[in-house]
């Protein structure tokens, strides 16, 4: 993954933690030719007011600290889940139970997963 990319990811991460997002997850498609992306970034909300503030936390970290912004944002107004475009990175909140039906994560089998402790 190059650096602009990372540091991406890790501004991600750090919008996701300060608003207390769980179950952070990095699948790492850099090594799959037919990806779309690089990198899907993933996380679990604990309420539909909970997933905006973790997606609106994520849009000013990448913005003030990684110059980024999303080509796209889409599913802000359910708040079940949220896609956030980043061009190499996607972002995914989920609500719980959304996130155990779509099982992002396990789709890409060939993607190395990282896990982000989660901040309590």
């Amino acid at each position: 993954m190059n650096k602009i990319t990372q540091e991406l990811i890790d501004q991600i991460i750090a919008g996701l933690q300060e608003k207390k997002g769980h179950e952070i997850v990095v699948a790492d498609f850099s090594d799959i030719e037919e990806a779309v992306c690089r990198a899907f970034v993933i996380a679990t909300g604990n309420s539909p007011s909970h997933v905006q503030a973790l997606a609106d936390s994520v849009e000013e970290m990448a913005r003030k600290h990684a110059d980024a912004r999303p080509s796209a944002i889409a599913g802000k107004n359910n708040a079940q889940w949220v896609a956030m475009d980043y061009g190499d990175v996607i972002v995914h909140i989920f609500l719980a139970d959304a996130r155990a039906f779509y099982d992002l994560e396990h789709l890409w089998a060939d993607a190395p997963i990282t896990e982000i402790p989660n901040i309590d």
